[in-house]
């Protein structure tokens, strides 16, 4: 009996042991964590540390008191959030949006790509990934300021056109059937080009020796490009499709609200805009936080539901 406990004082415990290896694998691979450690930094001080702001949305928050000195209440500002009369009308506004752009912008960067990838000569391919690239570094203001003076009513050249062609003008810009198209229309625009890098980087790691042996099978480009090209960045494809499944509930907070106005509010009003008017111009904070929360619940659901299923299917998925 002597003898167990005195080995059992000797040996280390299973925890030291773990933590232990775990402090010789990083020593081992000291220089790849050292390069992650501004991204590690990066997401504790910018997604994990403001998690404790979460707790708002349980509180009837006052920001003279903060958040230990609010009033608790529980599921409140849920419960008003949900039996709220916009509620519905946002979440079908949010994800007509995002179901419109997912089916019409998610393959566009992948067919560009294709394209771009199939350019021989490399001053030209250049010069074209070059042009495509730039719209995304254009704020939302440039965008929209374009937009108008191209769409408008008043000045803009398309209704020009039209007028002088002896036809009555289109507001683009104030009818309701046209917003969710022009939204989905200025995203192909600004950031198809941007979306190609990842697709572009996934197809310049396939082996050449596949084209090469397809060549000699007489395989023709387009062949090539489905049975060689398309299965290689497939792994990519279904990763980045998860995570944008991710933000089914978000939409570009800053493109809305700019874009919005009162004739075409009823398709517009979704839950950032909302967040906004009455968290930050009406002073509820509570109930900004809780429409955020829920964003976040949302975006959780869709990317492990989309996650398992992918797995079932018998693909990687992103863990």
């Amino acid at each position: 009996m002597e003898t167990t406990e005195t080995t059992a004082l000797i040996q280390p415990s299973s925890k030291a042991k773990t933590g232990s290896r775990l402090w010789m694998r990083i020593l081992q691979h000291k220089y790849m964590y050292l390069l992650a450690l501004p991204g590690i930094i990066f997401f504790i001080l910018f997604k994990f540390v403001p998690m404790w702001g979460l707790i708002i949305a349980f509180l009837k928050y006052n920001p003279y008191v903060g958040v230990m000195g609010s009033e608790w209440i529980g599921l409140k500002n849920f419960t008003e959030l949900f039996s709220d009369t916009k509620f519905y009308v946002m979440l079908r506004n949010t994800f007509a949006i995002n179901i419109i752009a997912l089916i019409f912008m998610f393959p566009l960067p992948i067919f560009l790509a294709l394209m771009l990838n199939e350019v021989r000569h490399e001053t030209f391919k250049r010069v074209n990934q070059s042009i495509v690239y730039l719209p995304h570094f254009l704020s939302w203001v440039v965008v929209a300021s374009m937009t108008f003076f191209i769409l408008s009513s008043d000045v803009g050249i398309i209704n020009k056109l039209i007028a002088g062609a002896g036809h009555e003008r289109i507001a683009f810009l104030s009818n309701p059937n046209y917003f969710w198209g022009l939204l989905t229309a200025q995203n192909m625009w600004k950031e198809a080009g941007w979306g190609t890098i990842i697709f572009l980087a996934a197809m310049a790691g396939v082996d050449p020796q596949r084209y090469e042996a397809a060549v000699v099978d007489g395989a023709s480009r387009w062949r090539q490009i489905w049975h060689i090209t398309l299965p290689a960045i497939r792994p990519t494809i279904i990763i980045l499709l998860i995570l944008r499944l991710g933000h089914m509930a978000d939409v570009g907070f800053e493109q809305v609200l700019l874009m919005t106005n009162p004739l075409v509010n009823s398709v517009a009003e979704v839950f950032d805009t909302y967040a906004y008017t009455i968290g930050i111009l009406k002073g509820q904070v509570s109930v900004g936080v809780t429409v955020g929360m829920f964003k976040g619940v949302v975006g959780l659901v869709l990317v492990l539901t989309s996650n398992y299923i992918v797995k079932k299917l018998g693909h990687d998925g992103i863990y």
